[in-house]
Formats: C-alpha cells, structure tokens, sequence
C-alpha cells in the first residue's frame, strides 16, 4: 500500500512526486514511455527559471534524480485503470496492480504529428511544436506554422515578432481560428498564407531544410524553402482510461480547475492532461505542487 501513486513521469509528475515525497509520503510513479514526457524533445530550454539554458534531457534527467533520491519507486508500466474503493483506490496496469491511499494523473498530452517520415529524427533539428518554446532560436530566420486553429494562428503571431519570414500552411481554404487572429497575421508583412495545401515530404536529413508541398485543389507540387517548421495542428490527451473516475470534458482533458482535484475524492490531475489555458513546463510543475499538496491535505484527513 502506497500514500500516493503517481501516473506519469512528466514534469507535473514528477514534481507532484516531489512534494509528496518531502511531505514524508510513500509514492510509487508509474510510466509507459519515456521519463519527462514531451520536454525531452526539447533541444534547448530557456524559459525555465533559475537556468539560463539547458536542454529538455537535462531537465529531465535532474527531475528524475532529484526525486528517486527522495525515495520514489518507479515502475515503467501502463495503467489501463483506477478503481475507486472508498479509502483506497487501485490503479491496475497492464501488468499488474497497486494499492493507494490516493492517485495523481499527471499523464500529459501528444502534439498530433503529421506522420511523415523523418519526423521524429528532424524534432528538435528544424521541427518543434511550440513556438514559445522554441520560437527564439529561429529569430531572423524563415520559418512556416502547419495548422489554421488558434493554436496555429496564435504560434505564427509570435513567430512574426523575430523571424523574418513566416509562411502559414492550411490544408484547407479557410482558418478555423478566430478571425481576429487572422486579421493580426494579414496586417504583418511578413507573413504569407498558404491554403489549400499539404506537405507531402520534409526535405533534409541532419536538419530540416524544406518543405515539398501539394496543392489539393489540383495535386501541383512546389518546393518552400524553410529553416524551421512548427506543427500545430492539435493536441491528444492521454485520458481515455480515466474517463469513468475523473470526468472529461468535451476535448477528453480532464475536467477540473486549478485546485486540481477531480470528480472522486482522493484523484487528482496535474499538468497539460487537465482542462487549462496553457500549457508550459512551469505550468505543469505548479500543477504537481498543488496536486501533492491536495493529495496529502487528503490523506492527513482521512
């Protein structure tokens, strides 16, 4: 029997961890995939305060220490499930099961990809998916938005304050974001759009260097010369097997505010996998603080 099971070795996770361990808890973390979820496809982090530059490895890497120095368990499984048992819950995964006296969900969110080859090798070598993130290395430089939501539109407007050109390609022939925001991308000059089109091939091996695109209307093909690309073109929680216990909303993140606790007494959430505005590492660290802490205000109660 653990105090607190942790589901996702994030940086909501893993700090959620942190809090819990510091307030003389038992925490287990459970993992599927990689430990420091999407931050490890980060090259370079600037906007983490108290280090001037470190690469997303790094972070994660001194996260992980940090926290099995404390004294946390970590099993790299799947959770298929929670079962809510009153005083305890029990997570199962697909190898086994554990008892706790609460839960965190901390399992982040997956930048829908395009799923075109060389994606994953060209991530962090020309190919983000976050222009706050990684906006500032591309100053000066050319670069295109994939996308027409907001997130997209919203990702082009920053890039347009720095880089010298930005093309914004729409598979279809008009923006599903908000007409303000595409009014804003009209009046800047250096921003060009490109509708109706697809990309079809990333030119580059070592480093992205172009784009081959085609034109949906009538399949023309062209060549667009960039040096960075941004992928925006929606995010995938990873909440489905926690529908039941904490509650979705209609975009399937779970559906709670910034006191962080769900539907069930003794569930809780933290960080890009609850209902928020945004989404950033110090986001998602503040989230695992108030997580832990409401989880052990939970538990000192029972």
């Amino acid at each position: 029997m653990y105090d607190i099971i942790v589901i996702g070795a994030g940086p909501a996770g893993l700090t959620a961890a942190l809090y819990a361990l510091r307030a003389d808890k038992t925490v287990l973390v459970l993992e599927k995939g990689t430990f420091g979820g999407q931050i490890t496809y980060s090259p370079q982090i600037e906007n983490y305060p108290g280090f001037a530059t470190m690469s997303g490895n790094e972070f994660a890497e001194k996260l992980v220490d940090q926290v099995l120095s404390q004294g946390a368990e970590v099993e790299m499984e799947t959770v298929t499930e929670i079962r809510d048992n009153g005083a305890t819950k029990t997570v199962i995964t697909e190898e086994g099961e554990y008892e706790a006296k609460a839960v965190i969900i901390a399992t982040g969110v997956k930048h829908r990809q395009t799923g075109l080859p060389k994606e994953n090798e060209l991530v962090g070598e020309g190919i983000s998916y976050c222009a706050v993130c990684d906006g500032a290395f591309f100053k000066g430089q050319t670069v295109a938005v994939l996308g027409g939501g907001n997130s997209a539109l919203q990702e082009a407007v920053l890039l347009s304050e720095g880089c010298e050109k930005v093309y914004v390609i729409q598979n279809l022939d008009f923006f599903t974001g908000e007409a303000r925001l595409v009014e804003k991308l009209k009046e800047k000059a250096n921003v060009e759009f490109i509708m109706g089109t697809v990309i079809t091939e990333f030119i580059g091996d070592k480093s992205l260097e172009g784009l081959k695109l085609k034109k949906e209307a009538d399949g023309s093909e062209s060549e667009l010369k960039v040096d960075g690309l941004f992928v925006a073109i929606g995010l995938i929680p990873n909440n489905k097997a926690f529908a039941d216990i904490a509650g979705l909303d209609e975009w399937g993140y779970i559906d709670s505010d910034e006191s962080c606790v769900t539907k069930t007494a003794g569930v809780f959430v933290a960080g890009d996998c609850r209902k928020k505005q945004i989404r950033q590492i110090t986001t998602a660290a503040a989230d695992g603080s108030v997580a832990a802490l409401a989880a052990c205000r939970y538990i000192d109660s029972m």
